[in-house]
């Protein structure tokens, strides 16, 4: 396939298992945040990571437990209206929460994303502009210092919405630190469901054309739609995809063939999903006719 299988831990009750049959499969790459797992899922992958010096780790900030939260009061780097709504992306709880991390990962994340911008407080688009510009500028200080490997964002519906595009995001970066910016990915959800990504490249633009265009990698999240797809395809449209696929490969095999995806996150504690997985990423990546078949079928 054109992209990669890389686990993604929103979803696994049980991280530390989910990140050794990962890694036992092949995985190269394992996504977290600070809210996963009630809280534990990065420091649930410390031990794993130290095992596996190969295995790059990102991770992300904005939201934040209800423990986080009492910390980062505790510390003044967050204000009580954030603190009641779990989500900041205030530069000075950025630097507090990128620190953090990096203490309970044992180690420096390769990637940290700005996790749901959109989520952040409505108001005149200037003011939510200057909110991801703040945000952006205290990544790059971390990047700068080496304290991170590079930054991005992680969105469910940032650019589905136009909150903002691969461009915007870009000449943020660029505003902060030139083209010697530390900005390396996007993350957004591509499946059969959320299929418009997909769309949109076959027509040559969008957010995937864009950032592959930038040079900027493209984190495919909740290929699954968070386990339910399978359930959902019929025979017809398994054999769509191609022939002796599961319904979960085909699942799979669709958003990392899309132009510009480098990564497909993959949530599981199910070595059997692992191995199912793994099987699919064998296959060459589906040819363009196959992708415009499959998009006229989904996007209707």
């Amino acid at each position: 396939m054109t992209a990669t299988l890389a686990l993604g831990t929103y979803r696994c009750p049980d991280v530390a298992r989910a990140a050794k049959l990962a890694v036992a499969a092949g995985v190269e790459w394992i996504d977290t945040a600070p809210n996963y797992g009630a809280g534990t899922a990065e420091c649930a992958l410390a031990p794993i990571l130290a095992a596996h010096p190969r295995i790059r780790v990102s991770t992300k900030v904005g939201f934040m437990t209800r423990e986080a939260a009492a910390e980062a009061l505790t510390a003044g780097v967050l204000h009580r209206r954030e603190a009641g709504v779990r989500h900041s992306l205030a530069p000075e709880f950025v630097r507090w929460q990128v620190h953090r991390s990096r203490s309970e990962l044992g180690r420096r994340p390769d990637i940290v994303f700005l996790h749901n911008p959109e989520h952040a407080p409505e108001g005149r688009p200037e003011a939510q502009a200057a909110r991801l510009l703040s945000a952006i500028a205290a990544l790059e200080e971390a990047a700068a210092e080496g304290t991170i490997g590079g930054y991005g964002i992680a969105t469910w519906t940032g650019f589905s919405t136009g909150r903002f595009d691969v461009e915007t995001l870009l000449s943020m970066a660029r505003t902060v630190a030139g083209e010697g910016h530390h900005l390396r990915a996007v993350q957004l959800p591509v499946s059969l469901v959320h299929i418009e990504p997909v769309v949109a490249a076959m027509a040559g633009g969008g957010v995937l054309r864009d950032a592959l265009a930038a040079g900027i990698e493209v984190f495919a999240s909740a290929p699954l739609h968070g386990g339910e797809l399978p359930a959902m395809l019929t025979p017809e449209a398994v054999e769509l995809v191609g022939d002796g696929l599961t319904a979960a490969q085909a699942a799979l095999i669709v958003p990392a063939s899309a132009p510009g995806v480098c990564r497909v996150l993959l949530s599981s504690s199910d070595p059997e999903h692992w191995s199912d997985a793994m099987k699919a990423c064998s296959r060459p990546p589906l040819d363009p006719s196959r992708l415009r078949r499959i998009r006229d079928v989904f996007a209707t």
